[in-house]
């Protein structure tokens, strides 16, 4: 039987480059709030599902700031990797902790989509990692630098996703009781119309 073209999360890693606010300033591809809860989304699916996580930061003490508050308070055992080159494949730091994880899947967010998320994508993929991009988790400076970003992602073998798809890809079969809960609780609060049907149908559904 052919292997499935999905991802699971025993295969995966997740990267979270720089979700600084001072970054987040500068993106103006989405609404910076919908960015932010892009990002958030992922990161708690990568704890409900016991994924690993790197994050990175960069320049924190002289532009960018520290991680993102609401981050710090999801990823409370994961320390971020400051490092001085955009590119975080460059980094021996913070490449040996992607390469640690053992994990030849990853699934990459982060800010900016033109510069620390593309460099990072596109060296992984160099080095045969299979790469998917949460695009709705990222930002870059305008639109259509972001968009330009992604296809040249997509171009090099990148696969294009949401941090919703991911979500959905690790759980699967809303049967899986021991992610279930976690799962639903991360649609309710991130998925919009999704998580109010999701609510609405708790409400509704009775036991008979």
């Amino acid at each position: 039987m052919a292997t499935l073209p999905l991802i699971t999360p025993s295969d995966c890693a997740v990267v979270l480059v720089d979700v600084q606010a001072g970054l987040a300033f500068a993106a103006g591809s989405a609404d910076r709030q919908d960015i932010r809860n892009g990002a958030l989304a992922l990161a708690k699916t990568a704890e409900a599902f016991s994924v690993p996580v790197i994050a990175s930061t960069s320049a924190s003490k002289v532009y960018s700031g520290p991680l993102i508050p609401p981050m710090r308070a999801v990823l409370t055992n994961v320390t971020p990797i400051e490092r001085r080159s955009m590119n975080l494949w460059e980094d021996a730091t913070a490449k040996a902790a992607v390469v640690a994880t053992g994990r030849r899947t990853l699934v990459v967010a982060g800010l900016l989509t033109e510069a620390c998320v593309s460099f990072l994508v596109l060296s992984a993929l160099q080095e045969g990692y299979r790469v998917h991009v949460a695009a709705d988790a990222c930002g870059g400076l305008t639109r259509d630098s972001h968009w330009l970003a992604l296809q040249r992602m997509q171009q090099a073998g990148a696969t294009l996703t949401s941090w919703l798809q991911v979500l959905l890809e690790f759980q699967r079969d809303w049967t899986r009781h021991d992610t279930y809960e976690a799962a639903r609780a991360i649609v309710v609060e991130h998925a919009g119309g999704y998580g109010i049907g999701l609510d609405y149908a708790r409400d509704m559904i009775k036991p008979v």
